[in-house]
This record gives C-alpha cells, structure tokens and sequence, in this order.
C-alpha cells in the first residue's frame, strides 16, 4: 500500500519529519517498508513556453526552440531533436545547472555552431513511467497543462514534491488498504486532530428506483449491494490534483468518472465500479453465480469463462462483469456514456479469492475483497464519489439510491478485563489511560463494574476478542516502550520419552555401524509405489493425498521410507559415490478411517551397496546382504531388545525373490530386509546390488530395555562340542537354529554355524553343516554324561524333524 504525505495531510495534521512518522507507525504495528521520494534528484527544472520553433540550419534532425522560462525575461535557445515539439506547448526545461533523476548534469552545449542553453525533458528523463501517461503523451517531450505557470518548479506541477510511505500490512490490516483508515492510526498514534471530509448525504427519492433495480440471488457471497444512477454524464480528463493522488498511490489516469472510483477507493478502502447505464439490458442487476460455460469479455479486453462458483454481475440477459475482480467491456463507461450506474457492494472474500486465483486476474478491488471491508461503507462511498463527480462538473446524481442489505450486520462489542491487560503486557495502566486508548482508535467503551465493553468500529474487522483489544492497546502504548520481563512459572525436570532413547540409540547404534543418517520429504510421487513394484492392492498405496500440492512429485504423503532412500542412493551414484551406507528415521502416515488427521507412524530404514572399502589393517568386504543383517543383529543387541528372527518372505514385490526376509520379534512382524528386485533398481536407475531394511519403531519399542541387566561372569568351565550333518536344502538356518535353542535350553550358553557346503561328495538337492556348541551351567560344572545326553538329544530332534544326517 502506497500513501502519499501530501493526500495524508489532508485528514490529519503531520508536525514532525516523515521518518519519525514510518517510525511510530511501525511500532503501532504499520510497517514502513520504504520511503519514496518521486521529484529526487530534480533540480532547476521550471515550466516553460515554447514561443517558436525553427529548422537548425546545419542538421536536419534537429530544432531550435525559444522557450520562455520567467515572465519579463528574453526567452532561451534551446536545441532540440524531438519531434512532438509545438509553439505554445508547455514543457519541463532543465536550466544550465540543473540535475536530473539519472544524474546527469545539464550545462550549455553547442549543437553545430548555435548554443543551447538548457535541454526540454521526457518523462524518463525526469523518473516518470511513460506507461503511467496518457498513450498520446508517452513520447518525445513531456507536455504540460497550459494552466501550468511559467518558472514555476516542475515538481509541484507533476505533484514530485511528494514522499510516498510504503506500508507492508499484515493480512489482519485490510482496513489500513484506505488513507482515511492510516490516517485514522495517525491520528490515534500522534494525537492529531483527525479531519474526515463531509460527504454529501443523498437526498431521499424514489426515483433511482424507477430507474434501475436491483437484485441479489446468492446473499451466501453478496452480503450488500448499493447504487446510485448518475445523469448528464461529461467523461473527460481528470484534474491535476486527482491525477497527483492516483500516480502517488501507483495508478494511472483514465478518465475523470474512473479516477474518481479509483481514488474513493484508495481513499475510504471501499471498490466501486461505473457501468454504462444505456448497455444494461432491462436496467435490471442481478448478482448472481455464473451458468457454466458462460462467457464475458473484460476491460482487459480478453474473453474469460466462467463457472458456475463464480460470482458475476449480470442484466437481464448476461454477465456484465465479474464481481469483485473486473468489470465487462461491454458495459464500460466511454467518451459517449451519458448516463452511470454507479455500484458500491461487498461480496464475500472467500469467494473473490477463488475467483480471482481461477481466472489468473488479479485487481486492487480484489485484492480488497479478498482480505474484507467495513460493509457498513458502501453508501457512504457511493455519496462520495457522486459529490466528486458533481464537483468536477463531470455529472449529476439522480436523488436517492438502491440498497439491498439482506445480511445486515450489528454492532459488534467485546468484553476486557483492564487487570487482564497489564497481566498480558506486563505493565500498570490506569483505566483511564486504557480508556483514552480505545477512545482515539475510535471505540465506544462503556464500563460494567471491573469490566468494560467496547464497541468495535465495523471497519475492523481483525477484533473479535479481548486479546486483539489488548494488542490494540500495546500498540497505542507502544512495542518499543514495553519493558522486558522475565516469564515466571514452575520450573519441571526434562525426561526423554522411551520413544525418544529409543531413536536416540538406533541412531547412535547406526552411525557406529558406518552408516549415514539422511532425511528426505515426507511428500512423495504415487508413482513411487508403481516404481517398487507393488500391486495395486498393496497397503502402501492406501495413501493421505495433498489437495494443494506444489508439485505431482509431492502430491501424497509417503507409507514407508523405501523410495526416498532409494532416491538418495540414485543421486549418490550418479555422482561417483557408489559406496554407501545411509538409515532414515522419520514418520509415515497412514489415513484413519472417519478421521481427518493421518495416523503417524516413525519407521527406522537403511539401505547398503558397494563396498566397505580395504584398509591396512581391515579387508575389501562387499556390502550385501549379510553385511546390512548383521549390522540390525547388531542393532537389536546394542538396545537390549529381544532377539529378532530372519525368516525368509516372498510377499514383497520390490525385494529379490528368495533374497529377501521378514524381521520377527516374539512371533510378529516388525520389519523386512532383502535385496532390492532387478526390475524396481531398473526403475530407480540402479546398476549394482542394492540392500535395504525398514523396522517398526512402534513395535520395535516393546522388546527395548532401557536399562541393560547386568549377569554375573560364570565360575564353571565350558565344554565345546562340534556337530556337522546333512540337511535338505529346503530347510533353513533359521529352523534348525529355532530346535537347537529349544532342546539346549539353559545349559546352552551359546552356539554359532561355522561352515556351510555344497559340492561333489554332497548329494544334491543338500548341504553340508557344521555347528560349534558351547555348553555351560551357572551353579556346577558339567559332567561329560550330562553333555552328551544333552547334545545327542539336539542331534536326534534335528533328524526327526528334517531328516538330518550326522556326519562322523
């Protein structure tokens, strides 16, 4: 928002320097971005009059003009090659001396033999937008109006000797989108008087109501709308002084009926828009949604269509312009109008800001709309700007006006505590100094006992409870002089959650296995899932859709880690690194049948390839899939969680067949491991093997020991026992472990296969395996029968149960 000093100053008196004003603004809560000062850099620029012209007798592109620059004077010769030059016009004239915008200084020249005392100037070269011209006045010199006075400062005429405030308003502050509402702060702030101008009421009559009536068929999006018809209708240029106010605040000058609805905005916050009374079909306005499909031309004159959520303005028989947003060709005011309609309403912002994002148009009353205006505004609004038009003689207001108000609004009043206040903002004011406050922000405050109830001014629309009027109050007293306070409280100790140590430890476990942590984005692609392979039933695919997404790359929210990781390691080997060791621990989500909020799950995942790279005291070893096995073996024995099991799975479509498994603690499954199918490493653009796991944090906690139990260091020896035999090869090392654990129950302190073979004296369809068995009892030392009693009887229940064959 962009408010001149000078427009400012006519409602409120300004006795103190302009940075000392954006100062206390933005400690009120009005932030000065900028302060812009349009006529800087110009100096000795005055009004002349070019009295002749003629042709430079040595050059062919060139003038020489006398220009008068003070009455009573010789006029100049000044030489010049623009070609809109014309006796009698009025131009800007840098003197010898004078500096401009650019930085360029002008001093006499010579052109050719002929001195030129000074150089007439553009519109750039003075550090004006040709574009916010006129189109006929955008090239060549700059002309000035003729009322203009010879020598006087081109500043004042072009309205330069101007600062212009650059506010950067919250969202809250719409109604600061008005001068009169920052004038009103101004005041409150400084406690200058505040001078409003009178409007003109409009007179009682029914005879606008004769002339055009109005209808509002969807009250849910339109909560008022208000006109008046304007006869006798002059469109022509605008004054100075009104053109100053529209370039002042970034708008450009159309005509006089236009800038005057464009400046009532800017000026009271509340958007108008004029139509052609003639191009009303029936003199009829219905506001009502668009009929799918339909069509308008707008005044940026591209045709738009509409849907059936839109809100336009329609006659009898089309839409004449959409509401909120932009008004429709057809219906545009013009040199031949002669008679307005003149509309002022308030149509709900949800609606216009749904419109304006559909169509791509975005305009400075939308952009009002959109964040909401003082629906009590819209007559007063209306009066002032037909009193505008009266006054520039540009027209004559029709007595009486149309308001149809189907969502009339009361007066709104919130309850404060003043004790409230200086507990929240830490300081002790009185009621009366809380009163003079609220009074100059122009509320009614009226005091019930300890109480008071103040009635909130229906252009702020930002309060609603107390503690906005608290904070309308910190900003009268003011940020800055608010004293720093120590927050007191009862102070409680800190405890990690289980959880927490939890993925605490797994990280630290992790990363002592050489591995890497990463973190990717919750927000994945659906196609991820079709790049894992996984049927179309697959769980994983039961997903929380964004409705907003930035990209289709981030359009779901991810049900496991596999991708992302997937993704790192693809990045990772593009680029050379193709030895690697990463792990993630974040949440998934999962939907929740009847419920809004997913459900959140934290899953820990790694992933492995390459190779663990040779050393001079360690071997080259290839990361496969023993190597990530034993490093969640590894995981599980460093968190004092129960032991997990590894047993094979073909249930998982993205895994190797046969090279993959399920992770089970206490018969359930809390994890998956395996080797990542060739099909899903082509889609990921994988070359070489690649190996990953993921674990259920959640059930991964219930086997977690937060404190380790200590043993005691066994006093009796141990005796060691080998065992090799033959077995199917469809039985696994997990099975036979399972029977070994079983049947050497307590005096089995620890077991481990030491070799595996296949070869020529191997039948085939078998393998070959050897078990070193260590036996040991806590409270006496074991006897050679009680051993062999114990390991023979391992030995028989792995022949019954597969078949095993004891090799001597």
């Amino acid at each position: 928002m962009l408010v001149s000093l000078k427009w400012l100053k006519d409602y409120v008196q300004i006795d103190m320097p302009t940075k000392t004003l954006a100062h206390k603004l933005t400690m009120a809560g009005l932030a000065i971005d900028n302060i812009h000062k349009p006529g800087a850099g110009i100096n000795n620029v005055v009004v002349g009059k070019i009295k002749s012209i003629e042709k430079h007798p040595q050059a062919d592109r060139l003038v020489i003009c006398r220009v008068d620059v003070q009455s009573g004077e010789e006029p100049l010769t000044i030489i010049t090659g623009a070609t809109n030059v014309q006796p009698e016009m009025k131009v800007p004239v840098a003197l010898v001396g004078a500096s401009l915008p650019n930085g360029v200084k002008i001093s006499k020249a010579n052109f050719r033999g002929i001195a030129s005392y000074g150089m007439l100037c553009s519109a750039q070269e003075l550090g004006i937008d040709p574009a916010s011209l006129p189109e006929d006045e955008r090239n060549g010199i700059m002309s000035l109006p003729q009322e203009a006075e010879v020598g006087q400062s081109v500043q004042k005429i072009l309205g330069l000797d101007d600062e212009v405030l650059e506010l950067e308003l919250t969202p809250n502050r719409a109604d600061c989108l008005s001068i009169i509402n920052v004038a009103r702060e101004v005041s409150a702030i400084t406690g200058s008087k505040l001078q409003i101008p009178e409007i003109k009421e409009s007179e009682t009559s029914e005879e606008t109501s004769k002339l055009a009536t109005v209808e509002i068929a969807n009250p849910e999006f339109c909560g008022r709308y208000s006109a008046r018809v304007i006869k006798n209708v002059q469109v022509g240029k605008s004054p100075l002084w009104l053109k100053h106010r529209l370039e002042s605040a970034g708008m450009r000058s159309i005509n006089n009926i236009v800038d005057i609805t464009n400046f009532v905005m800017l000026e009271m916050g509340q958007p108008l828009h004029a139509f052609d009374y003639d191009c009303l079909t029936g003199h009829h306005i219905v506001v009502r949604t668009a009929y799918a499909g339909e069509e308008i031309l707008t005044l940026d004159n591209n045709k738009r269509t509409l849907d059936q959520e839109m809100l336009i303005i329609a006659d009898e028989k089309k839409a004449v312009a959409i509401a909120g947003v932009m008004g429709g060709l057809e219906s545009e005011v013009t040199n031949q109008t002669k008679t307005i309609l003149l509309e002022s309403a308030n149509f709900t912002g949800a609606s216009i800001r749904k419109t304006s994002r559909k169509l791509g148009l975005r305009s400075e009353a939308s952009a009002r709309y959109e964040k909401g205006i003082n629906i009590e505004g819209t007559i007063a609004a209306l009066n002032r700007a037909v009193d505008l038009i009266e006054k520039l003689g540009a027209g004559q207001g029709v007595p009486g006006n149309i308001d149809i108000y189907p969502l009339h609004q009361p007066t709104k009043c919130v309850k404060l505590r003043p004790e409230r206040v200086n507990q929240i903002l830490g300081i002790n004011l009185s009621q009366e100094t809380i009163i003079n406050y609220l009074e100059r922000l122009n509320m009614e405050v009226r005091v019930d006992g300890a109480q008071f109830t103040v009635g909130i001014p229906p252009y702020r629309q930002d309060i609603s409870i107390e503690i906005d009027l608290i904070e309308e109050i910190a900003r009268m007293f003011g940020y800055d002089e608010i004293p720093t306070t120590l927050p007191v409280g009862t102070m409680s100790q800190s405890k990690k959650s289980t959880e927490q140590l939890l993925v605490e430890r797994s990280k630290d476990i992790l990363t002592g296995c050489g591995m890497t942590e990463v973190i990717t984005y919750s927000f994945i692609s659906p196609k991820a899932f079709d790049k894992l392979s996984l049927e179309k039933e697959h769980t994983w695919r039961n997903v929380v859709t964004i409705k907003n997404p930035l990209s289709e790359e981030q359009s779901v929210m991810r049900t496991t880690l596999i991708p992302g990781l997937l993704e790192v390691a693809t990045r990772n080997i593009k680029r050379r690194q193709t030895n690697i060791s990463i792990f993630e621990n974040g949440k998934v989500f999962l939907p929740r049948v009847g419920e809004a909020l997913p459900e959140e799950a934290t899953i820990l995942a790694g992933l492995v390839t390459g190779e663990q790279i040779k050393t001079w005291n360690w071997p080259k070893e290839i990361k496969d899939f023993y190597y990530l096995k034993g490093i969640v073996e590894a995981l599980f024995l460093k968190l004092n969680a129960t032991s997990a099991v590894f047993k094979p799975s073909k249930s998982y479509a993205f895994l190797h067949p046969g090279r993959g498994a399920e992770i089970l603690v206490e018969n359930q499954v809390i994890g998956v491991i395996g080797e990542i199918h060739p099909t899903v490493l082509q889609n990921f653009e994988l070359e070489q093997p690649v190996y990953v796991f993921e674990l259920q944090t959640g059930l991964l906690l219930k086997g977690f020991k937060k404190v380790k139990t200590y043993q005691p260091l066994p006093k009796y020896p141990v005796v060691e026992r080998d065992m090799a035999f033959l077995l199917p090869e469809k039985v696994t090392i997990q099975e036979v472990n399972d029977i070994i654990t079983k049947v050497g129950g307590e005096l089995l302190a620890n077991f481990s296969l030491f070799d595996v073979y296949r070869g020529k004296q191997v039948p085939e369809g078998w393998k070959s395996i050897a078990y070193n068995l260590i036996y040991q009892a806590q409270d006496r030392t074991l006897t050679d029968n009680e051993v062999n009693e114990l390991h023979l009887k391992i030995q028989s229940e792995l022949k019954n149960n597969f078949q095993a064959q004891l090799r001597e």
